[in-house]
């Protein structure tokens, strides 16, 4: 029987989406393995069909184990419904192509994760859509983007990898003023850290890949509607596109999320003392981690945030070769893109995920040639700072 009783978050995390079902008082919810459901006859799959009556019909369409996950983040970030989604890019995808018709226009943050700014770029632009990618946490710069068919204002707070922050409330705000869309990334900051659509966005999106599964074995997204017609409009979207999600893929994922508090909480810890550290270091440059009191946006982190989570960036005084010479002299750090796993991620973007991308737009959303990434993982504090000391060394 579901418990209607409001609970932690701790809580919360682990027993939202899904109840022991009353057939077999499974813990675990079942796999629903399988492409397609049987009908009981003609009449009730005519009614499944129109929707006169609920149940399933064929897995792009719905299936229980997807449904269950879809629930449970839905319930974390407060939401109306959710829609699991094949990939990040998929999620990212659907939600361009509910909200984006032809000859309209969008605004982006600058730092924002790579295929989403790409995609725009090079596939939507076919169609007619143009784009402007900025500072979004310059309210100002938003403001006068505006045009009269722009209808979506898409923001990643905080930004990969520049660690910036943007004003989520602020932006909604411009958003009713202008009837716009507002769209939040909030992978970096996952359900625990941050809730955008309590601040006033529409429409929220992960990777689940990242801190949501935390065990780098999915790949796989979800959208997160604040009102019952957006799910619907990005429903229709996503069902007769296809990008839907796997029922094996969203078990796995579902498994990761009931650790997720933990997962976080324990990460976040490791990153604050690592962003002290290293915000002493003679060989580092600067530190941006909203949980320093240095950090731009210190207090708007306070402010929106529950958390300033496990993801830094940092510069080396030695610029381009110093990053080089630091990710190739780890040794517990895994030097790999991602993030959000147990296990600690490190990367140098100008000679990794951005090398191809012109110096003057990485220039435009703050990716430096010095610049690291380091996704903060779950190991003892001690040896993770030992690691990064001795590569330090070696730069």
């Amino acid at each position: 029987m579901e418990d209607k009783k409001k609970h932690y978050l701790e809580t919360e995390i682990i027993h939202a989406g899904y109840y022991p079902d009353p057939l077999t008082r499974s813990i675990s919810p079942p796999i629903y393995q399988t492409s397609t459901f049987g009908f009981e006859s003609a009449e009730q799959g005519a009614a499944l069909f129109t929707g006169k009556e609920k149940g399933f019909i064929y897995t792009r369409l719905g299936n229980p184990t997807i449904e269950a996950l879809e629930k449970a983040v839905a319930s974390l970030e407060k939401g109306y419904a959710a829609l699991a989604t094949s990939s990040g890019m998929a999620a990212v995808s659907t939600v361009y192509l509910t909200f984006l018709e032809k000859d309209a226009h969008m605004i982006g943050t600058a730092a924002l994760y790579g295929s989403s700014r790409t995609v725009i770029e090079t596939e939507f632009n076919r169609f007619g859509v143009t784009s402007d990618f900025v500072d979004t946490s310059n309210l100002e710069e938003i403001k006068k983007r505006i045009k009269k068919n722009t209808k979506l204002l898409y923001i990643e707070s905080p930004a990969n990898p520049t660690m910036a922050m943007t004003d989520i409330q602020a932006c909604a705000e411009i958003a009713k003023q202008h009837g716009l869309i507002l769209a939040v990334d909030n992978t970096f900051a996952s359900p625990v850290l941050q809730n955008p659509l309590e601040l006033g966005a529409d429409v929220v999106i992960h990777s689940v890949t990242k801190f949501i599964n935390g065990h780098t074995d999915v790949v796989g997204g979800i959208i997160i509607s604040k009102t019952a017609e957006l799910h619907q409009r990005l429903q229709k979207v996503l069902r007769l596109m296809g990008g839907t999600m796997d029922p094996h893929q969203a078990w796995l994922v579902l498994r990761g999320l009931r650790t997720l508090y933990l997962r976080v909480e324990k990460a976040q810890e490791n990153a604050q003392k690592i962003a002290n550290w290293l915000e002493q270091h003679p060989k580092v440059a600067w530190v941006n981690y909203p949980g320093l009191p240095s950090h731009p946006q210190y207090e708007l982190m306070k402010k929106q945030m529950k958390g300033s989570g496990s993801m830094i960036s940092f510069g080396l005084k030695g610029g381009y070769q110093a990053g080089l010479k630091l990710i190739n002299n780890v040794r517990l750090c895994t030097l790999a893109v991602s993030l959000g796993g147990i296990e600690t991620l490190i990367q140098h973007p100008a000679s990794m995920t951005h090398s191809s991308v012109p110096k003057k737009e990485k220039e435009e959303a703050g990716i430096t040639d010095d610049l690291i990434r380091l996704s903060v993982g779950c190991e003892a504090y001690e040896d993770l700072k030992a690691d990064l000391e001795q590569a330090l060394e070696q730069c």
